[in-house]
């Protein structure tokens, strides 16, 4: 192999490396030392950002374009939908969104931040801040328990959809992520 060849590989695996550091989620956070509506939500969102982080990392191109039939989004709009969803989540708890740049990686680095910025935010929330959140939602107003049935739920369910079609275009999630007890094992 080729001196330069050698050196752009070392370099783009070292990029990559400093990349997955530099994202949240690439690890599950410490649980909060206390049960409380802001906590409990926190934490389901650290959940979401766990499942999403590992979900893409290692998409190839290919991954990104498939579509399991002609009427359904690829990888890609999927990413962008959850994109979407996160942003209306971190709206809701008074936080301000990280706008997405034009790759997938921008992509996948804004969502992750837009998560976490969000499971921060709201960990710090009372009970009764929780209990007096409201979500705008076109020109109703309603409460906090409609941002978990809707966009948190629908992240999660989208997010299932990537590691299935990952799968399906031969990059299957990978086999040392283990999501119930929140570890990578080696």
């Amino acid at each position: 192999m080729k001196p330069g060849v050698l050196c752009i590989i070392m370099f783009a695996s070292l990029t990559a490396m400093a990349q997955r550091d530099s994202l949240p989620y690439a690890a599950f956070p410490p649980a909060p030392d206390h049960y409380g509506a802001g906590t409990v939500v926190a934490r389901l969102l650290d959940g979401l950002g766990f499942r999403y982080y590992w979900a893409t990392e290692g998409l190839r191109p290919i991954d990104l374009t498939f579509k399991p039939s002609p009427e359904a989004r690829t990888s890609q709009e999927t990413l962008g939908h959850i994109y979407s969803l996160s942003t209306m989540i971190i709206n809701a708890v008074g936080g301000k969104e990280i706008p997405p740049g034009q790759t997938f990686e921008e992509l996948r680095k804004a969502t992750l931040e837009n998560i976490k910025k969000a499971s921060t935010i709201i960990a710090g929330y009372s009970d009764a801040d929780m209990e007096n959140l409201k979500v705008a939602f076109g020109e109703k107003t309603l409460p906090f328990w409609n941002m978990i049935n809707g966009p948190i739920s629908d992240c999660l369910w989208h997010t299932g959809q990537v590691v299935s079609f990952r799968r399906s275009s031969g990059n299957p999630f990978s086999n040392k992520v283990e999501v119930f007890l929140g570890i990578i094992m080696n």
